[in-house]
């Protein structure tokens, strides 16, 4: 096992993107996958680097769960200048999913009356956002957790010529749903969720829990162990763990809407990925030793259904000991890896 560098335990922050650069796209009505329809659909997105003279270059990242459309800020370890997802050689789309709160359309103006949505949802709006950008053939799509599964619609619509998915599955397990479920009633049991049409006086003591459970399910036991160990704050009987956990939970409450928190994962725990028969996309998927959320396991399970199916794919099992948060911490592993996978010549290129 590598030697814990203490410097990636710092928190990966998602940095406020500087004005100007965040855009939105009108993309229309998106006529939901549960019968529901969403008119006037707004995408917020940013790019880097340029499109190129076929709009062959593109690459397209999805965003975990609590993310936005600032890649550059968020991944910085994979996505920026000379980085291995390269915003000099290729033309970067970051954007904020269908359902999100960080400017796309989203449950935070509609309350209880905006509709449970998909996955394939999601997709189907990011394709509208492709046409709005006038690309018609996307390079790649790339992304881990909830953007996994994102990468996993694509591939299977043959939207896309390369996937790269990292800490992802094919559908989620009794756990993964579990925890989900537990930070959702952390939500819905707190007095001002109001089912759903809270308002201006949100819940924030139960998105607050909400968060600290993640973030219980983001780390492995060996990290906890060297990030806190048992102990406590300079001069008070609460141990840092503790500490850390209400800090990071109420953070969060300042940037990221409650509702939101619900119909996303919803979604991620409805997907099922059943069958990559006929899909054109080549993949790159990476999994890690220590991540028990998203585990190897379920990472493999993707490569041999790719295999399966016929496509191109490429497994590699990294042995970090950061948990689920290694896919965000780790960018010279699976950034080797990636590098290769983007500069190797396809039967699609």
């Amino acid at each position: 096992m590598a030697e814990i560098d203490p410097a990636l335990f710092q928190e990966n922050e998602r940095t406020a993107p500087s004005a100007g650069e965040r855009q939105w796209a009108a993309v229309g009505c998106i006529a939901c996958e549960g019968g529901s329809a969403l008119n006037d659909v707004v995408l917020a997105y940013e790019t880097w680097g340029t499109l190129n003279a076929d709009a062959s270059n593109a690459i397209l990242i999805q965003h975990a769960i609590s993310g936005d459309s600032h890649a550059i800020g968020w991944w910085d370890r994979m996505v920026g200048p000379g980085k291995a997802i390269d915003t000099e050689r290729y033309f970067v789309i970051g954007h904020n999913a269908l359902g999100g709160c960080q400017g796309s359309t989203g449950p935070g103006s509609f309350g209880s009356s905006f509709p449970k949505i998909t996955i394939g949802d999601m997709v189907t709006a990011q394709e509208r956002l492709m046409e709005h950008l006038g690309i018609n053939d996307l390079f790649a799509v790339a992304g881990g957790s909830m953007g996994g599964h994102l990468c996993l619609e694509w591939a299977r619509r043959s939207g896309v010529r390369r996937a790269f998915i990292t800490a992802g599955c094919l559908a989620h397990s009794a756990m993964q749903i579990g925890i989900n479920e537990a930070a959702r009633q952390a939500i819905m049991r707190d007095p001002k969720w109001r089912g759903g049409d809270y308002g201006d006086d949100p819940p924030v003591n139960g998105l607050s829990v909400a968060r600290m459970i993640g973030h219980i399910s983001y780390l492995s036991e060996a990290s906890f162990a060297s990030k806190f160990g048992r102990n406590r704050q300079e001069g008070a009987k609460q141990f840092q763990v503790e500490s850390y956990l209400n800090y990071q939970g109420d953070k969060f409450t300042s940037r990221f809407e409650a509702n939101s928190l619900l119909v996303l994962s919803w979604a991620i725990d409805d997907y099922t990925c059943a069958s990559l028969t006929g899909t054109t996309t080549e993949f790159l998927v990476t999994s890690f030793t220590s991540d028990w959320l998203y585990t190897p396991a379920q990472g493999l399970a993707i490569h041999e259904m790719a295999g399966a199916a016929g496509a191109k794919s490429r497994f590699e099992l990294i042995d970090l000991p950061y948990g689920h948060d290694a896919f965000l911490l780790d960018g010279e592993i699976q950034g080797v890896f990636v590098r290769e996978f983007l500069a190797t010549p396809s039967a699609r290129n």
